[in-house]
C-alpha cells in the first residue's frame, strides 16, 4: 500500500492536529517509520504519538540496520529490543513518539491482551475476522478508523464482522482498501477503553521520594505534569532506597509465569530509561560486567537450563552456566552452576533517584521534611494534611509511593501489606576481593572495589527492630558462603551494616495502579460478587506504587510508566492480565468474590 493510500482513510495528519495523544494500532508492523516522519513534518502535530505494533516473535530477527540511510530507521535500529516475547516500549523524540511493540506467537491473541483507546487501525486481515473485530471494538475510540487490503470472500467476511462489531464500512471498489469507522448504533462493549484524566490542570502530588516516587515524578514530568513530591526525610532515597547498592535482573522460571513476564517487562523497560539518564550524563554507579545467579540445587540448575533452551531466550538476555563456567566468570569458586544475565548487575538506588529528579527539576517541586498525616478528596482535588491539620498541597491527582504508609493513608481493605526487616552487611577487603560481578542466589554479594563487598540480606517478617545485630551479619555470611565457598574458609571482617524495611504483599506482587473506591464497592457488594477488575468503582485521581519487596529497582520505572499511562489514557505498557496481577484492588476483589464483604 502506498503512503497516500495508507493515510487517506485515516485523514492524517488532520485528525491528530492539536490533540494531546493520538494512538495508531498496526497489526502489519509496517507503518511506524512513515507515521513518525509525517508527525515530524507537521507543525500542528499531536503532543504524543503512540504507535502500537503487533508482530510474531520471529519478526524481531529482522532488525533494521543502524547503518540505514534513513535517520529514523537508524534510530529505530539502535533502540531495537531483545528477542523475547511481551510488550516492548520504545521512546523517541524526547518521549513524544512512542512505539509499543507487542510481540507474541499469535498476533490476534496478543492484541486481545492489550488495553488502550485507539484512534486508527491498520490491519492484517489474516485469522478469524470475528475475533479480530471484537478486539477492535473493545479498543476503538469515538470515530476510530480502520484500513486494510483484502479481497474476495475474505473481504466480505471482514465487512460482516466489522459491521457486527459496530463499524460502518465505506462502500468502494473491491480492489481498493477496505475502510471503516467506529460508529456503533448499539452497545458493543462492556467497558469503555482508557480515557485521560479530566483534570484541567496537569498537577499531581506524589508522596514518597524513594525509587517508586522519584520514578513516578519523572514519568509524569516527561508528559508535562507539574509534580509536588512530598517525603518525611530531609533528602530523597532515605529508606530502603538508601542502600549503598542494589542488584537488578529478570527472573527465569520453569514456566513463563506472570511474575516472570512482569519482571522481564520491568527489567527491559528500566534498562532503556537508565540508558537515557546515562546518555544525559547522569552517573548511576551501574556495574557493567553482568550478574550471575547461582542455583539452589543442581537439579534447579539443570531445569532452568532446559527452560532457557525451551523458551529460546537469546544469549544477550540469559545464558545457562555450569559450575566451572560460572566460577571462571565470577572470578571466584562457586558452589553450583546457574545462569548469567549479561545486562543485569548492581546500581545505586540513590543515584537513580537523584538523576530522575535532576532530569525533570523544572517540573518537580520537592517538599522534604514533611510528614503526611491524612489525605482527603473534596470532589475536585486531593488535599494532603500534616499532623496539625494544616494543608500541605492539593492537586487533582495523587500517587501514594510511600511503601508501608500507603495502605494507611488509603484505608485499604484487609491490611494487604506487611513489613520485612532486611539487614545488609558490608565486608572489608578480603575473601571476596577477586569477585568480578554481583552474584545472587540464597543471598547476594556485590563487589565494591576498595570498599570491600556488600552482602545480604536478612528477611525478618514483621520484625521492627532498627538496630544492627551481629546475628544478622552471621546469617548473611553463612548464606553467601553457601554460594561462594571461600567466604566460609577465609577470615572476614564486618565493616558496616544497615537496616531497611521492605514492604510486601501476601502474593509477593506489587501494588501498582488506580485504587478502588472501597466504600462504593461495599455498597454494591452483592452486584460485585462476580466482578472483574474493570467492574470495580475507582477513586478518582488516586493511584498507588508500593509494596515492591526486593524488586524495586526492576519494578519502579515500569510502575511509573503504567500509572502515567493510566492517568493520560495512553496504551498500557504491559498486557492487561499483568496489570491486573498488580492491581491495588485485587485483594478487595477477592474478598468480594468470596463473600467476605457484605453490602452496607
Amino acid at each position: 500500500m502506498t503512503e497516500s493510500l495508507l493515510f487517506a482513510p485515516h485523514d492524517l495528519p488532520a485528525r491528530w492536529r492539536h490533540k494531546r495523544v493520538f494512538t495508531f494500532v498496526d497489526t502489519t508492523f509496517s507503518v511506524f517509520l512513515s507515521l513518525w516522519q509525517r508527525w515530524r513534518d507537521d507543525d500542528a502535530r499531536c503532543d504524543r504519538l503512540h504507535v502500537v505494533a503487533l508482530a510474531p516473535l520471529a519478526s524481531l530477527d529482522d532488525a533494521p540496520s543502524a547503518d540505514d540511510a534513513s535517520p529514523l530507521a537508524a534510530e529505530l535500529a539502535r533502540a531495537w529490543p531483545m528477542r523475547v516475547p511481551g510488550v516492548h516500549r520504545l521512546e523517541f523524540d524526547e518521549g513524544r513518539v512512542v512505539l509499543t511493540l507487542a510481540i507474541g506467537d499469535d498476533v490476534q491473541e496478543m492484541l486481545a491482551k492489550l488495553w488502550l483507546r485507539a484512534d486508527a487501525f491498520h490491519l492484517d486481515p489474516a485469522g478469524d475476522p470475528r475475533k479480530l473485530c471484537k478486539s477492535l471494538a473493545r479498543f476503538a475510540g469515538d470515530g476510530a478508523t480502520v484500513s486494510t487490503i483484502v479481497a474476495g470472500d475474505a473481504r466480505a467476511q471482514l465487512e460482516r464482522a466489522l459491521a457486527a462489531s459496530g463499524f460502518a464500512c465505506s462502500s468502494s471498489a473491491t480492489d481498493a482498501p477496505l475502510t471503516a469507522r467506529f460508529a456503533p448504533r448499539w452497545r458493543v462493549r462492556r467497558h469503555e477503553p482508557p480515557l485521560p484524566s479530566d483534570a484541567n490542570a496537569h498537577d499531581a502530588i506524589v508522596i514518597g521520594a524513594g525509587l517508586a516516587g522519584c520514578a513516578v515524578s519523572s514519568r509524569l514530568a516527561a508528559r508535562g505534569w507539574r509534580v509536588t513530591l512530598i517525603d518525611r526525610h530531609a533528602l530523597p532515597a532515605r529508606d530502603a532506597s538508601g542502600n549503598p547498592a542494589g542488584v537488578f535482573h529478570p527472573i527465569v522460571w520453569r514456566d513463563d509465569s506472570v511474575a516472570a513476564r512482569l519482571t522481564r517487562a520491568g527489567f527491559l523497560y528500566t534498562l532503556r530509561r537508565w540508558r537515557a539518564l546515562e546518555a544525559a550524563h547522569h552517573d548511576l554507579s551501574r556495574s557493567g560486567a553482568g550478574l550471575l545467579q547461582i542455583a539452589d540445587t543442581q537439579e534447579d540448575a539443570d531445569a532452568l537450563a532446559g527452560a532457557i533452551a525451551r523458551f529460546a531466550y537469546p544469549p544477550d538476555y540469559v545464558q545457562p552456566m555450569t559450575r566451572d563456567d560460572a566460577s571462571r566468570l565470577a572470578g571466584v569458586d562457586v558452589a553450583r552452576g546457574g545462569w548469567f544475565f549479561p545486562h543485569g548487575g548492581a546500581i545505586s538506588p540513590a543515584a537513580i533517584c537523584a538523576a530522575q529528579l535532576a532530569d525533570a527539576s523544572a517540573l518537580i517541586t520537592p517538599r522534604m521534611n514533611t510528614d503526611v498525616a491524612r489525605i482527603a478528596h473534596d470532589g475536585r482535588v486531593w488535599r494532603t494534611f500534616d499532623a496539625n491539620g494544616d494543608e500541605i498541597a492539593n492537586a487533582p491527582v495523587i500517587v501514594l509511593a510511600n511503601a508501608h504508609d500507603a495502605a494507611r493513608l488509603a484505608h485499604l481493605h484487609g491490611e494487604p501489606t506487611r513489613s520485612v526487616r532486611g539487614q545488609l552487611t558490608v565486608l572489608a577487603q578480603g575473601a571476596l576481593d577477586a569477585l568480578r560481578m554481583p552474584v545472587i542466589g540464597e543471598g547476594y554479594a556485590v563487589p565494591l572495589g576498595s570498599d570491600g563487598a556488600l552482602i545480604g540480606a536478612t528477611y525478618d517478617i514483621d520484625d521492627t527492630d532498627r538496630e544492627i545485630r551481629d546475628t544478622g551479619h552471621l546469617e548473611n555470611i553463612e548464606r553467601v558462603a553457601g554460594m561462594l565457598p571461600q567466604l566460609a574458609s577465609a577470615p572476614t571482617q564486618v565493616r558496616a551494616g544497615r537496616v531497611a524495611f521492605r514492604c510486601v504483599t501476601s502474593d509477593r506482587m506489587p501494588m501498582i495502579g488506580q485504587l478502588a473506591d472501597e466504600n462504593a464497592a461495599r455498597r454494591d457488594a452483592h452486584q460485585l460478587s462476580g466482578a472483574w477488575p474493570l467492574d470495580l468503582p475507582r477513586m478518582q485521581g488516586l493511584y498507588g506504587a508500593f509494596a515492591f519487596g526486593s524488586r524495586g529497582l526492576v519494578w519502579a520505572t515500569l510502575a511509573a510508566e503504567l500509572i502515567a499511562s493510566q492517568i493520560e489514557g495512553e496504551p498500557w505498557p504491559i498486557e492487561r492480565e499483568l496489570a491486573e496481577a498488580i492491581d491495588p484492588a485485587r485483594f478487595l476483589l477477592r474478598a468480594l468474590r468470596h463473600g467476605e464483604i457484605g453490602s452496607a
